[in-house]
């Protein structure tokens, strides 16, 4: 185990981790049986599948943009298509539109 540094420091904040932390690291399929168990790892460990949907919410779609109001959205960060969605909502529903 030697001298290694600490992962988080006094404020808890992660350290930026080193190519021999990386060396280190061992896959969640090896640990986790070590810490949980072998059942609870193996269930913990099993692939999810998501359920149907019961009822479809949204459509799939090919929009052409101008790259400006693109830029803008992607801007704002993560969530810009939904963020997005909402101004097209609003703007439906100020137009009173059937959607």
């Amino acid at each position: 185990m030697g001298n290694r540094l600490p992962l988080i420091d006094e404020e808890g904040e992660v350290r930026e981790l080193t190519k021999e932390d990386f060396a280190r690291a061992r896959p969640a399929s090896e640990v986790l049986p070590e810490i949980l168990g072998p059942e609870v790892a193996a269930e913990c460990l099993k692939p999810r599948l998501r359920g149907p949907q019961k009822k479809p919410r949204k459509t799939s779609s090919t929009i052409r943009l101008d790259a400006e109001i693109l830029e803008a959205f992607k801007a704002m960060g993560k969530g810009w298509q939904a963020r997005m969605n909402d101004v097209l909502k609003a703007y439906v529903k100020s137009r009173k539109l059937k959607a």
